[in-house]
């Protein structure tokens, strides 16, 4: 039984929340676990501590009990006969799976790795861009073989790697700074998967996978921008020995508007106007992605001058929020002028006909 303060056992303050005694007894487990201090009685006993500290200290009745009567008169139990668990059962119970899928994404037996992420460019028109769309792709992946279930051998083919033993690693152990530590590496002769094909899948030639192609339907929300990234889980390549499979990525590129230059949620565009509107003022129509819209023009606006029609633009993804659409008026100037015109057009600026 330990006989210090658990709090100082876990170092940890007397106000810690669960996750703190959690991560303090995963960092304390890892140093002083008897799988990782072979024959050594003092990580053992150091073990038992920090365990039976954590036991008490993350049952919220043991925890108040130990905090109301203190170490001396708390007794959570006959330790006597403790056996610790398991690295592997240990860090089962966090949620984690096998100790190693925490540390290097593998088990003791085979190791398991999530498969290779796949990207798919997909171009679509602003005007899908702007109303959301479906896209059907037909992208080429790899599949698990039918013939050997991805094992890449013949039935009765498949032995354990004489080398690892089938666990898939290999220990070496040194001494640093007269503390044993022991290293674990991946096989070099089965490459981590603890078996060796003697006689390969005819199908796939011991590969696993066979080449395919999917269909998978995409789904593109309203106001996507250009070179977005859309993240399909589950539909890239299948993992190695039942690792999970890794994601589809379409990137979506928006192809240019022949009368709109997209900026972030806003549009630009530029509207042609002869010199009367202008000058007198008026209204023009200027098309928008859903149709046209009324440009009030005053009198006296000069060219190139920049209006804003609010509302009028790209949606924000996850909103009902558009953004606005900015028109650039330019002032269309004759080349030529009739005679009448030229006449009229000085009488009106210069004072009187020519």
């Amino acid at each position: 039984m330990a006989t210090g303060d658990y709090y100082e056992i876990l170092g940890v303050k007397r106000d810690a929340s669960p996750d703190d005694l959690k991560k303090a007894f995963r960092q304390l487990a890892r140093k002083y676990h008897p799988d990782l201090n072979k024959g050594s009685k003092e990580a053992e006993e150091k073990f038992k501590e920090i365990n039976e500290a954590y036991q008490v200290l993350s049952d919220p009745q043991k925890k108040a009990q130990y905090d109301q009567v203190g170490h001396a008169e708390f007794r959570p139990g006959d330790h006597a006969s403790y056996k610790p668990p398991s690295y592997d059962d240990l860090f089962r119970d966090f949620g984690l799976g096998d100790i190693f899928d925490a540390f290097s994404g593998g088990s003791r037996t085979t190791r398991r790795r999530a498969g290779a992420d796949l990207r798919y460019d997909l171009e679509i028109s602003l005007t899908d861009a702007f109303n959301g769309t479906k896209n059907t792709v037909a992208v080429p992946h790899q599949s698990e073989c039918p013939s050997c279930h991805g094992t890449g051998a013949q039935p009765g083919s498949m032995r354990d790697c004489p080398t690892c033993r089938g666990t898939g690693e290999v220990r070496s152990s040194r001494n640093v700074g007269g503390r044993s530590m022991i290293n674990i590496a991946a096989c070099p002769d089965c490459g981590g998967s603890g078996r060796i094909i003697d006689k390969p899948c005819m199908t796939c030639q011991g590969r696993g996978v066979l080449q395919k192609t999917r269909r998978i339907e995409i789904t593109i929300p309203r106001g996507v921008e250009d070179g977005q990234f859309l993240r399909i889980a589950g539909e890239g390549e299948p993992g190695e020995n039942h690792g999970p499979p890794g994601d589809l990525y379409a990137v979506v590129h928006v192809k240019k508007h022949n009368i709109f230059e997209r900026q972030g949620a806003d549009l630009y565009t530029t509207a042609m106007v002869g010199l009367p509107t202008p000058l007198l003022g008026g209204e023009i129509s200027v098309p928008t992605l859903t149709g046209s819209a009324l440009l009030k023009i005053p009198r006296g606006t000069q060219s190139h001058t920049l209006f804003r029609l609010r509302g009028q633009g790209m949606p924000s993804r996850n909103s009902d929020n558009r953004g606005d659409l900015l028109v650039k008026v330019i002032v269309k100037i004759p080349v030529t002028l009739t005679k009448k015109q030229e006449a009229l057009m000085k009488e009106a600026f210069i004072g009187g006909p020519g």
